[in-house]
């Protein structure tokens, strides 16, 4: 089904006091990739917001479930069943604490690792084989929980590289809709120099 439209995913928790936190990384990512994209996500549906337009030519939905980031899942199943859109043309962009800050590494399928909004968006389909932008936010400071670090924001020191990861998150959403999601990894999963 080439001609469905691509459902892309920005995960994170809604309300202010989350929007500069670690854990909000994939609606930063989406948000980058709609201003660029002149796509507003203001539409209430699915258990989110949605917008709609064209990247790199394809028609995309974009989505920020409004579930808190623990029941992303409900949304994502809505979503895809009411447009019909192709689990593999639903991309998911999501904060990971296993992958420095400043890479990005892209994955056609997979498990959840500790993230509990891949987890919830795994259980409420039953099904891992989607692709998926992980953004990363490592490594944790030895000194802290999980919880507390992924809930904080990005300090000063860290943003000029974290905004940097976010714009290839939205490189890599433009590259993959245009060419191709191999082409995507191709380019993007590479180590550092």
């Amino acid at each position: 089904m080439q001609d469905a439209p691509w459902l892309i995913v920005g995960l994170g928790n809604p309300g202010r006091q989350y929007e500069l936190n670690w854990h909000n990384s994939g609606f930063m990512a989406l948000e980058i990739l709609a201003q660029r994209n002149k796509i507003e996500i203001s539409r209430i549906r699915c258990k989110g917001l949605m917008g709609q337009g064209r990247i790199s030519g394809q028609k995309c939905l974009l989505l920020r479930p409004s579930t808190y980031m623990n029941l992303s899942g409900e949304s994502v199943r809505e979503a895809l069943a009411y447009f019909k859109i192709p689990l593999n043309r639903c991309l998911v962009l999501f904060d990971d604490i296993d992958i420095p800050v400043g890479q990005i590494r892209i994955r056609e399928s997979g498990g959840s690792g500790t993230h509990n909004g891949m987890r919830s968006i795994i259980g409420q389909l039953n099904r891992d084989d989607f692709p998926r932008i992980r953004i990363g936010i490592g490594p944790q400071p030895a000194q802290w929980d999980i919880a507390d670090y992924v809930l904080s924001d990005v300090p000063e020191g860290n943003r000029e590289l974290f905004w940097q990861s976010l714009n290839k998150a939205a490189d890599a959403v433009e590259l993959a809709v245009r060419e191709g999601l191999a082409q995507a990894m191709n380019l993007f999963n590479r180590k550092p120099i």
